[in-house]
């Protein structure tokens, strides 16, 4: 009912914010890919909380512990289990919100939906749900790594007003994780986190866009129609906490051209179909073409602002709410992880569905 993505590939995700712990479960990853806690946990850390001055202070280990799945090292081919325990969950900042709805936050309609919900720190609808996405993603870009040699980042474009130009095909680890905002121009990303320190001491919260990108996708991923591999990317991202928006390739920009100047011209090179230029964003017809995958995923500000603000409580009584509890000012640098994390998802799942139905084949027959 909502919880699990993928088709052959497949991550079903668990637990509350405070309850007493997260996690995954991970179906259909192929048998002996060499998988310990060590190839998870880097990802973990990237989105963990409290890792700087302007995420929460919320203070998690978020350290995974791989219940089944494995042995010796290597995967099994049946489901691989996934817990990070929740250690630092303070749930009396949450007691006013047992009777009131925050505003932009999911407690009215999931209230509405299920007549019941775990207040405390958002329960089910936390981002500390995407835990187990970072954990599942984290298989998934192995394999992928590994098996076909596809790379997949992700960076902050733009905070606010704030942004920076983003090079798809020359974008590297060390570029995103040399600053604690995870832009890759040092100078934008020094404004980038005076803005968040000036928003954060003003009780407010900001928004902005991350890039994704994946490199080395072969020719050939994707099905017609309504399996179409942006059509896919696309729910992943906007499944994802505080999303708003999801472009690929040109995306709402592509508008302002004529067809002309919009199409990708074919080239052969060395043996090779290459576009001379890629608008398509690596995808067309719903099928991967061999350039580089990139989109943008606007995020909004963060629901939560420690402003007195309108709202109703559970009788639908009409009252007012100032938040308490720990929240990040800016969703976006713990967001690029879970981007790359739902971006490996996709491709792992589309990768698998390729070999099974074309045995891997994807060429133009001469």
């Amino acid at each position: 009912m909502g919880n699990t993505f993928g088709q052959l590939f497949r991550v079903t995700t668990w637990g509350e914010s405070h309850g007493g712990g997260v996690g995954a479960v991970v179906d259909g990853c192929p048998p002996r890919l060499a998988l310990t806690e060590a190839d998870i946990q880097p990802e973990l850390d990237r989105r963990r909380p409290g890792q700087s001055s302007i995420t929460t202070p919320r203070k998690e280990a978020d350290a995974v512990q791989i219940l089944s799945g494995t042995f010796e090292g290597k995967t099994l081919g049946t489901p691989i289990s996934l817990v990070v325990k929740n250690e630092d969950q303070r749930s009396e900042a949450y007691t006013e919100m047992a009777a009131k709805f925050r505003p932009s936050h999911a407690d009215y309609t999931y209230q509405a939906k299920y007549g019941i919900r775990a207040w405390p720190g958002g329960g089910r609808t936390s981002a500390r749900e995407t835990i187990g996405r970072v954990a599942a993603g984290a298989i998934a870009k192995k394999l992928l790594r590994e098996r076909w040699g596809v790379e997949i980042l992700a960076c902050v474009e733009c905070v606010q007003h704030l942004h920076c130009h983003v090079d798809v095909d020359k974008l590297t680890l060390a570029q995103i994780e040399a600053n604690i905002i995870r832009c890759p121009d040092p100078v934008v990303a020094e404004k980038m986190i005076a803005l968040i320190e000036q928003v954060r001491a003003q009780g407010d919260s900001v928004g902005g866009v991350i890039v994704g990108v994946a490199r080395g996708v072969p020719v050939g991923w994707g099905d017609p129609v309504f399996d179409r591999l942006e059509a896919d990317l696309g729910k992943a991202m906007l499944s994802l906490p505080a999303t708003k928006g999801f472009e690929i390739g040109s995306g709402f920009g592509g508008t302002l051209l004529t067809g002309t100047h919009h199409n990708d011209a074919f080239r052969n090179v060395d043996g090779q179909v290459r576009t001379t230029t890629n608008r398509s964003g690596g995808v067309q017809g719903g099928i991967s073409n061999g350039e580089t995958i990139y989109f943008r995923v606007a995020f909004k500000p963060t629901a939560t602002v420690f402003h007195e603000q309108e709202t109703v409580d559970v009788n639908l009584q009409n009252t007012t709410l100032k938040p308490r509890g720990r929240h990040d000012p800016c969703v976006l640098p713990r967001a690029v992880p879970m981007v790359e994390a739902m971006t490996a998802l996709v491709l792992a799942d589309h990768a698998l569905r390729h070999e099974a139905q074309c045995g891997g084949r994807a060429e133009v027959e001469s």
